[in-house]
């Protein structure tokens, strides 16, 4: 028997790539439902190669009856209509920031803290983590179960799809303007984003780091150890699609580069693109709807004792949101099978 699934936020970058891989990966489902706000209501989106949904109000769905359901709203909307699918029955994988840091709600990253699943119970609510933690807990987590990590400095290189559709048509306009001599037009960056990059990701806090840095922090700290420090410096980049990190870890036991590439080659999740050459290492548009997280550049950190910096990138759409909510909902209906 197959499972009733909704995609909330349909319309937008993250609930298309929602579609798209619950029908790439086959999920069980009889039916699926496309919501999305008032203004979307009628358009169709795509589920499969050959499946068109047309879009249902959000606001007006009665929620009995779905088993799962797939959230990438925005925060405000989630914060409403997440509880109110749960109370319905339905068990709701969230991709907003809204529920993250709720200690009754798990968040979790599947080739990281799978067992954490099991406390979906307490409020019917999964959290999908950040795009940019969920990456690196992937490529730290090896590392850490074998070398426990103290420490951790990243520096992101975000793709305007991180600010979704209007973040992509941003840098795309101002491109072509710049071309043709046209004034540049910001509206959804703070600084022009073409040509540039962009120091600040979400809201700045009374410390100066911003949301987004902070996000990196505390989620790294549920999902893998709270114990590990992190500190990040979180930049926006002319880059479509893929983010990037810069990641420098410092360990209580000793570690090469060697040792760190071989764990990484065989971690769930993980390819290694690490040739010291030309073009021996991944980028993000050569990542651009894959599912992994690609590690490169792993070299032995000798500024610190138990230092290791390596370079990791994926797609941010995919592992970075819908591939990590779908994992979520694979792993849900195999292991606890809501009713």
């Amino acid at each position: 028997m197959g499972y009733k699934v909704a995609v909330v936020g349909a319309t937008g970058n993250v609930g298309r790539e929602m579609l798209a891989t619950l029908a790439d990966r086959k999920f069980p489902a009889d039916e699926v439902i496309a919501l999305a706000s008032e203004n979307s209501t009628g358009k169709e989106v795509s589920y499969g190669e050959d499946q068109v949904l047309k879009v249902l109000d959000l606001a007006k769905f009665d929620f009995k009856g779905v088993d799962i359901v797939l959230s990438s709203p925005g925060a405000k909307v989630s914060a409403v209509h997440s509880p109110r699918a749960a109370a319905a029955g339905a068990v709701v994988i969230d991709n907003t920031s809204h529920f993250r840091m709720d200690p009754d709600v798990p968040l979790v990253v599947p080739e990281v803290n799978p067992e954490a699943i099991a406390g979906y119970r307490k409020k019917g609510i999964i959290a999908n983590p950040n795009c940019s933690t969920i990456q690196m807990v992937v490529a730290l987590k090896p590392l850490h179960d074998r070398f426990k990590i103290r420490r951790v400095v990243v520096s992101t290189y975000q793709s305007v799809s991180g600010a979704g559709k209007d973040g992509m048509d941003e840098l795309f306009s101002q491109t072509r303007a710049i071309f043709v001599n046209d004034p540049v037009q910001k509206s959804t960056f703070t600084k022009q984003i073409a040509f540039n990059v962009i120091p600040h990701i979400d809201q700045f806090m009374d410390d100066g780091y911003t949301k987004e840095e902070w996000k990196m922090n505390v989620e790294t700290k549920k999902i893998l150890d709270p114990r590990i420090k992190v500190t990040a410096t979180c930049v926006r980049v002319p880059v479509f699609i893929g983010h990037s990190e810069a990641i420098n870890i410092e360990c209580e036991e000793p570690i090469t580069a060697e040792e760190a590439r071989q764990l990484l080659r065989k971690a769930p999740g993980v390819q290694v693109i690490d040739q010291r050459d030309n073009e021996g290492y991944i980028t993000p548009v050569d990542v651009a709807g894959d599912d992994p997280v690609f590690v490169s550049r792993i070299r032995e950190d000798y500024t610190v004792d138990n230092g290791l910096s390596f370079w990791c990138v994926s797609d941010n759409l995919r592992k970075g949101a819908a591939l990590n909510a779908v994992q979520i909902a694979e792993l849900l209906v195999k292991n606890y099978r809501p009713e």
